[in-house]
């Protein structure tokens, strides 16, 4: 079970603090056990400071607090509080990754149903979207839907999820798509081809927690070779 450690203190040594945490980073590595730190700083309190470190269950957080290196900071840290920072240790009952979530939401959106109405509530109003396959960047939600539309309009399709990866602001989505090719698609008429192709889209969510950009890479000319525009490549 994960398990996370809340460490509250009072400093207006912030800068010393956060060297000091540099140097901790750097004295323990491939050693320490913690997998996630935020140092966060109290907006109408600036000299209440609380450290959040995340671990992947309690016994590798003691593995963690017995390094010599972490003791050695410990020690130098608390010269640097106002009094003995307090302790909170909590076992992880929830861990919600919200943009994750929103990330696996905007492709069921996209390939179920007519209604693409549910993206105003995931995607910000001046959405940018980069795609290699047009000339130029993608830019407002407007936009950006009536070039979905292009694709839902052209294929009856769905996508498969390999991998997701969320960090930061950031989530990057591994897919893969398989369409029947049913109506006009870039001036192609529908075939009824059974059609696939694979690719990466990494979201990047604002501070309101929709998605504000967005980089396609995927096998365009595959699919266009499959749907036969494209002559295939001799090997």
């Amino acid at each position: 079970m994960t398990f996370v450690q809340l460490i509250d203190c009072r400093t207006r040594r912030l800068e010393d603090m956060d060297r000091l945490m540099d140097q901790w980073v750097e004295q323990t590595r491939g050693k320490r056990t913690a997998t996630h730190t935020v140092v966060a700083k109290d907006r109408s309190d600036t000299a209440h400071v609380v450290e959040i470190v995340e671990f992947p269950s309690y016994e590798e957080a003691m593995r963690n607090s017995r390094l010599p290196e972490t003791d050695r900071i410990f020690r130098e840290m608390v010269a640097l509080c106002d009094g003995t920072p307090t302790f909170t240790d909590l076992d992880v009952v929830r861990d919600t990754q919200l943009n994750a979530d929103s990330a696996r939401r905007f492709f069921e959106v996209l390939a179920t149903g007519d209604d693409l109405s549910p993206m105003t509530g995931l995607v910000e109003e001046h959405y940018h979207d980069h795609d290699p396959a047009n000339e130029q960047d993608v830019v407002g939600l407007d936009h950006f839907l009536r070039d979905l539309d292009t694709w839902r309009r052209g294929f009856d399709f769905s996508f498969r999820i390999e991998d997701r990866i969320a960090q930061g602001d950031r989530v990057c989505t591994r897919w893969s798509w398989e369409g029947t090719h049913t109506g006009d698609f870039l001036g192609i008429p529908a075939t009824g081809k059974k059609v696939s192709m694979t690719g990466t889209t990494v979201f990047r969510f604002g501070e309101r927690g929709k998605i504000v950009e967005g980089w396609w890479q995927y096998d365009r000319l595959g699919l266009m070779t499959q749907l036969g525009a494209v002559e295939p490549t001799e090997t």
